[in-house]
């Protein structure tokens, strides 16, 4: 269970997307520990845990077998989905 302190604090926005706009250039490339290293900025495991387990549960990414983190979230392909009158999302 996590201290109090830490269920207080919260990544800042700016470092959200640090992280995704990384994974989206280097989807597949990097087990967590490893990309948590290639960061282009230094953050605690710990916020970078929380912004992992935070794309994990809004689906934009998933972790295969091997332990590689993968980008999985295509706005463009939801859109064109979402733009054709006999597909819908369920």
């Amino acid at each position: 269970m996590a201290s109090s302190a830490e269920a207080l604090h919260s990544p800042q926005l700016d470092t959200i997307l640090m992280v995704e706009t990384f994974l989206q250039e280097h989807s597949g490339e990097f087990k967590r520990k490893a990309l948590w290293q290639a960061l282009p900025r230094r953050m605690q495991y710990g916020t970078f845990r929380q912004i992992i387990e935070y794309l994990w549960d809004s689906g934009k990414i998933l972790i295969d077998n091997e332990g590689f983190v993968v980008w999985t979230h295509n706005p463009e392909l939801v859109r064109e989905i979402l733009s054709k009158p006999h597909l819908r999302l369920a």
